[in-house]
């Protein structure tokens, strides 16, 4: 996994684990990987690993069956989802809004390449 410096790595691992919560690598009520295979996996320390999990906990995005491991929480993609949507939000979008100005790029823009990028997909 390559870091970005400006954010801590814990943080960067929280993301990861976002990431496959929303595209429903890692379902509701399914055992998710370990700390050490998540320290592994992502090539950090234990110590790294272990501050992500318990961020995910505080959040209830996962929870720890003791002797069993790491479990998404039932409502866990739901929450993923207010907390990344609320972020986009708060943070990504004022930027993206502010760029749109500088560059004089229209909503009707946007929006065209939106619809020419989802065209593709398919």
């Amino acid at each position: 996994m390559d870091f970005d410096n400006s954010k801590p790595i814990y943080l960067q691992i929280v993301d990861f684990f976002y990431e496959n919560i929303l595209i429903k690598r890692w379902q509701e009520e399914e055992r998710i990987p370990s700390v050490r295979e998540i320290a592994m996996m992502v090539e950090v320390n234990p110590n790294t690993a272990i501050r992500a999990f318990n961020h995910l906990q505080n959040l209830e995005v996962i929870y720890n069956k003791r002797g069993i491991g790491y479990f998404v929480s039932e409502n866990g993609f739901d929450k993923v989802l207010q907390i990344k949507r609320k972020e986009f939000m708060e943070q990504m979008l004022p930027d993206m809004f502010k760029k749109m100005n500088l560059l004089d790029i229209s909503f009707d823009e946007l929006k065209n390449a939106y619809n020419q990028q989802e065209n593709e997909k398919e």
